[in-house]
């Protein structure tokens, strides 16, 4: 009864082989740390010596400090002006001739100037520090000088007095320095540049090192069983860092790589296996499938662009939501198990992956069953409190696996929950764009369809009434087949309300909408009466278009009368001395059912027109009936391509058997009252 000949469209594999690619290229390149730690817990694993040089990190709190303490130092910045050392010591020379001027003196006062401008003189102003460091540029660069190594005018002058008394003993160097007066020669050629200070205090507070020494390969960073202190936790991070930056290890980049072709390519063929063994003709429905694995890559991406961002962010990704996308178009018991392996990506993209991908199990789940009764309006914050909810008790779940405390429950984490579940409701609107580019029909769309109100069912029901009640109890019993055997109930009662619209057409052609006494088909020859009920067919697919109705539903369209005959024409034709052989004109061109809806309405069709012909309703006759039409349909090879057993088919009969006994159940024949 089965057909896997989509297993044969190369699509399908290209399809799949695209989304690897894609998921290969986006993995984080990095190794995952392999080890779990926590300060105040003991190192349960092997003791741990560093196997490659790395840097020692400083903690936040370090940074911090280090970043109040550079900004509460502010270094003053100069720059060197060569001018003023050059004019000062004209000025000096000019004295040189006088009569009261020693020459020698006059000398040695020149050369200490000089001395003294070549270290620098700093102007006396209070940006001027008392002690520490300077910055001077001199020549384009710049470089930091201790205040102690420049000159003051006190300093300058002191230091002259000395020098003046160290080489000229005889005289007084006051009386020297009153009398030359050199004090007035003494001119700071330090200029102080307030904008370029503010601008150097800035850069010396933004670009502190973020390390503060080596640990080298050999050197131990744990034991085994030793208590996770706050130092070895700083150096365990700073470990970890490194590794994650190097690939793991900078020799196994290969085999990082392959270790990330694995795990994504068994990803990829988990979820086809999981589509596969569920629901199998999402996958011969192509657009369908391509939706699921768009949403399985958007997943991935999603996460990793976040992840990159900060590992935290991760909590505020509404994965719920894409369980909900899922709902909107297949039934949930084929939704789940394609939601869990989409979530697997989850589990290594981040450190606490087993603890995410749980939590966003749980909300999963809950919105899968939730999403039934909560899924319009301002009832969609039912769903996300829900939501919250769930993931909430498993993240405090997870905290009190730990330790069997809460001490590191930390309330932004709630607050990212929070976030995350209300981004479910503001994602929701999304799924409207994915039922446009990849041609799906909504639960939403089939509801709306489902309605006998709406213009094209109304049209029907004046233009063919006959039509339209057949199609009515038709819709009744597939339904109800659909129900019992699991297959789309809502999609199925659609497709059969819609199966036979093209006999707007030509709706007197058809005998359900024929006046008493009118035969349309008098005067004509059994293949001309063939031909205008097999059009029918062409004519419903041509209004099912023009109205634009999925091509989910036309489908229903083009298979609820497969490729049978119209027996009841070719009948005649063969009694009045046809050809048996010649069948074409009395079969039907339209396509073999695959789903199970398609299948029900097909049977439900037969079975319903021919029970109008019964005349006498009791429980053989219309069991007999039910078994001879589905038994012709089989013999006749209508269902070789459908997806549906022997067991499910036993069980559409007996519905269908059930149903009918129903609704032409005996009827007490009213008493007439006698006249008097």
């Amino acid at each position: 009864m089965e057909q896997n000949n989509f297993l044969k469209d190369p699509k399908i594999y290209i399809s799949l082989l695209v989304t690897l690619v894609i998921t290969v290229l986006l993995f984080p390149e990095e190794g995952k740390f392999k080890y779990i730690y926590q300060a105040g817990r003991p190192w349960v694993y092997e003791t741990l010596l560093s196997p490659i040089d790395f840097p020692i990190l400083k903690t936040e709190h370090e940074l911090l400090l280090e970043k109040e303490e550079k900004a509460s130092q502010v270094i003053p910045y100069f720059e060197f002006d060569n001018a003023v050392a050059n004019v000062q010591v004209q000025r000096l020379r000019s004295l040189q001739g006088r009569d009261s001027v020693n020459n020698h003196l006059l000398y040695f006062i020149v050369e200490s100037l000089y001395k003294i401008y070549s270290v620098g003189i700093l102007p006396d102003i209070e940006e001027t520090p008392a002690g520490g460091t300077i910055v001077v540029q001199r020549d384009k660069r710049a470089q930091e000088v201790p205040v102690s190594e420049v000159y003051t005018f006190k300093k300058a002058e002191g230091y002259i007095k000395y020098y003046l008394s160290m080489s000229f003993p005889v005289y007084d160097p006051d009386s020297v320095y009153t009398a030359y007066r050199i004090g007035d020669f003494i001119v700071p050629n330090l200029v102080y540049d307030q904008a370029r200070t503010e601008l150097f205090h800035k850069e010396a507070v933004d670009y502190i090192s973020p390390t503060k020494g080596m640990v080298y390969a050999g050197q131990l960073i744990v034991s085994e069983g030793e208590i996770v202190t706050t130092e070895i936790e700083q150096l365990l991070d700073s470990f970890k860092r490194e590794y994650e930056m190097t690939y793991g290890y900078a020799e196994s980049s290969l085999g990082l790589g392959s270790g990330h072709f694995i795990l994504c390519l068994l990803i990829v063929a988990s979820l086809f296996a999981v589509i596969y063994f569920t629901r199998k003709e999402i996958i011969s429905h192509r657009k369908a499938f391509y939706f699921i694995l768009t949403l399985y890559v958007l997943l991935f991406v999603l996460t990793v662009v976040i992840r990159n961002l900060s590992a935290d962010f991760l909590y505020f990704i509404p994965y719920a939501v894409f369980a909900i996308y899922l709902m909107i178009f297949f039934k949930r018991r084929y939704v789940f198990p394609i939601y869990t392996v989409m979530l697997l990506p989850l589990l290594f993209q981040s450190d606490s992956g087993v603890e995410l991908y749980m939590m966003n199990l749980t909300g999963g789940i809950i919105a899968i069953v939730s999403f039934k009764y909560f899924n319009s309006g301002w009832v969609q914050f039912l769903n996300s409190l829900f939501i919250f909810i769930g993931m909430s008790l498993a993240y405090i779940g997870f905290l009190l696996s730990q330790d069997g405390t809460l001490t590191l429950f930390d309330p932004r984490d709630i607050f990212r929950i929070a976030v995350n579940s209300l981004l479910v409701v503001a994602a929701y609107p999304v799924a409207f764009i994915f039922e446009r580019v990849f041609s799906l029909v909504s639960h939403f769309r089939l509801v709306d369809l489902s309605d006998t109100n709406n213009r094209l069912l109304r049209e029907l029901s004046q233009k063919a009434p006959g039509t339209f009640q057949h199609s009515l109890q038709v819709s009744n019993l597939a339904s109800e087949a659909a129900r019992e055997i699991g297959a789309d109930m809502i999609l199925t009662r659609v497709g059969a309300l819609y199966h036979d619209i093209g006999k707007m057409k030509n709706p007197q052609c058809f005998v359900e909408n024929a006046p008493a006494g009118f035969n349309y088909h008098e005067g004509l020859s059994p293949e001309e009466s063939a031909q205008q009920i097999i059009r029918h067919v062409d004519d419903g697919v041509e209004i099912a278009r023009r109205h634009k109705l999925p091509e989910v539903v036309i489908d229903f369209i083009r298979t609820h009368h497969a490729r049978s005959l119209t027996f009841y024409f070719y009948a005649q034709y063969c009694n009045a001395g046809g050809d048996p052989g010649n069948k074409d004109p009395f079969m039907y061109h339209g396509q073999l059912p695959m789903t199970k809806e398609q299948v029900i309405v097909l049977m439900a069709d037969a079975v319903e027109a021919a029970s109008r012909s019964l005349k006498d309703y009791t429980t053989e006759s219309i069991s007999t009936l039910v078994d001879s039409i589905i038994s012709k349909r089989l013999s006749d090879s209508q269902l070789v391509e459908a997806d549906i057993s022997i067991k499910e088919i036993e069980t559409v009969k007996r519905m269908f058997k059930e149903r009918l006994e129903q609704v032409y159940h005996e009827r007490i024949a009213y008493p007439t009252i006698k006249k008097s």
